[in-house]
């Protein structure tokens, strides 16, 4: 029995019918626009300003899977999931003030390129690869995942047939060109999904009475950030030890995080940028969190299908018509992410891998065909790790994406933070970390999430606390082989023209550290 589908009237299927055929139409309208155009429009050219950084960057951390899966763990266990959201703060201002200065001064567009400079060709070619699987799991694999959990929701179908359904859709998607299309209308879906999900809230308290309704029908640790370190979900040292890797690696080096950083008009409009990001942030609790508290108040009967949180809410509380508009908007900017990351992924293989190190006398006709064939298997790889992902069991949709995150995180935070702040770190040290120490972090991690999953064999630590130890055995490591190399490569490029950070810089993220702090307070009296 499939409550949400039993939920939708025929206006609803019209509406999503309507809008996908009106995207291909502007999709094919756009492609066909910008063939006859010079493609390096689509090119930012060092011309991004503060807030084009700040929605870029959040629309990149943020989607219909950040609805479902905060939704889902607010149902599950209250704001304890706002630490995600607010304790980033640390490491966007790391981002601002430490390493996108750094970046700036070396002239890089790419996270291997910068490394390739201070360690050279084979950190570069390492880095890449890595690059490679990181597409494919965490943006690729997980979009299509939370994306096949959203179809499986509405339409009542095996996973493996709905992101089939997704992966097709982007095939056409890309295919006309609606690609380009939803890089232009993107902006306009993530307000209409802030809109959505602030009236969700709306209509939630609405319906049960109130704020103080809430509070007396939820637990009182519903409402505290900070939880027991026995807790069974989220106990305080595993955030405070264990999100600080997945974060970093994130927030200060994924590509797809810092490239806009990269693409400022200068080093403060870009830190505003992050800045800006930070404040979106603050937002995380009545946009994503409330639903799913509120859900827990208004539908107990759901238990441990907390997945189905965000769902239940729009389909209950939304007037018929609606509801479709708001499944076609969270599948469009699904959509949009799959198809980005195929983009990425078929970027990445064809110019670091194909062309530099196995044909480099490729013509552009065979990097075409190269390109093609990476998105095909990269299709089907993550049709199948979609499918893997789902046979998880015992965890809900948040938890696992922070794992999935967190067992590709150390081998990247390791490198970078040692590259920045220890001079001494030489190039086997870094090459060993991010080949040897990732392909142990990732066994660890199938061992935890498939062979010996952690619901059957409670002797596991929290997922975030592996993460944590993972990161100190190859930090600890990485310092020993540095320090063993008789003959070190350091190879550091001389960053002398570091830029300065503004006083304006500077006091706006002083006033959200006041914020923060502040939330903390008032969410841990209980």
């Amino acid at each position: 029995m499939n409550s949400i589908y039993d939920k939708l009237t025929t206006l609803d299927f019209v509406i999503v019918a309507v809008y996908l055929v009106a995207l291909l139409i502007i999709g094919w309208v756009v492609s066909v626009k910008q063939s006859k155009k010079n493609e390096t429009l689509f090119l930012a050219g060092n011309s991004l300003n503060w807030y084009s950084i700040g929605f870029n960057m959040w629309g990149t951390n943020v989607g219909p899977s950040s609805l479902l899966a905060f939704a889902s763990i607010g149902y599950a266990t209250g704001i304890v999931a706002g630490n995600f959201e607010w304790y980033a703060f640390v490491f966007l201002l790391l981002l601002a003030m430490v390493f996108a200065p750094r970046y700036i001064a070396s002239k890089v567009s790419t996270m291997p390129e910068y490394m390739g400079k201070r360690y050279g060709d084979s950190t570069q070619n390492i880095l890449a690869w890595y690059a490679l699987v990181k597409i494919l799991v965490s943006w690729l694999s997980l979009g299509l995942f939370s994306g096949g959990v959203l179809v499986r929701q509405i339409l009542g179908i095996p996973m493996w047939q709905s992101v089939t359904v997704l992966v097709i859709f982007s095939g056409i998607f890309t295919f006309a060109g609606g690609l380009k299309a939803i890089a232009k209308v993107n902006v306009f879906q993530m307000i209409l999904l802030i809109v959505v999900s602030l009236t969700l809230s709306f209509l939630g308290l609405q319906k049960l009475g109130g704020i103080d309704v809430l509070i007396a029908k939820t637990p009182s640790n519903f409402w505290n950030l900070v939880q027991p370190a026995n807790d069974a979900h989220y106990p305080w040292p595993a955030i405070l030890l264990g999100y600080p890797v997945a974060a970093v690696a994130f927030f200060c080096t994924d590509q797809s995080m810092v490239q806009s950083v990269l693409g400022a008009k200068n080093l403060e409009q870009g830190q505003l940028g992050v800045n800006f990001i930070g404040w979106l942030k603050v937002m995380a609790l009545p946009l994503f969190i409330l639903p799913g508290i509120l859900c827990y108040a208004l539908y107990p009967e759901l238990g441990n299908n907390s997945d189905l949180a965000y769902m239940t809410m729009v389909t209950n509380l939304f007037p018929s018509g609606m509801n479709g508009l708001v499944i076609c908007v969270m599948i469009a900017v699904l959509v949009g992410t799959i198809g980005s990351s195929l983009n990425a992924l078929s970027t990445v293989f064809t110019n670091d891998i194909y062309v530099k190190k196995i044909n480099p006398a490729a013509t552009i006709k065979d990097q075409i065909k190269i390109g093609r064939i990476t998105i095909a298997a990269g299709c089907l790889f993550a049709i199948l790790i979609a499918v893997a992902i789902d046979n998880i069991k015992g965890q809900n949709l948040f938890n696992i994406f922070q794992a999935v995150l967190g067992f590709l995180a150390p081998s990247l935070s390791v490198v970078f933070l040692l590259s920045i702040f220890w001079k001494r770190t030489t190039k086997k040290a870094v090459n060993a970390t991010l080949s040897w120490g990732s392909a142990f972090s990732l066994f660890v991690g199938v061992l935890y999430l498939w062979i010996f999953p952690a619901d059957v064999y409670t002797i596991w630590p929290h997922f975030l606390l592996i993460s944590f130890y993972i990161f100190a055995v190859l930090l600890i490591g990485a310092v020993i082989i540095s320090l063993l190399d008789k003959s070190p490569e350091t190879n550091f490029s001389v960053e002398v023209d570091i830029p300065k950070t503004s006083k304006k810089v500077k006091l706006l993220f002083g006033l959200l550290g006041i914020v923060i702090l502040c939330l903390y307070f008032v969410f841990n009296g209980n």
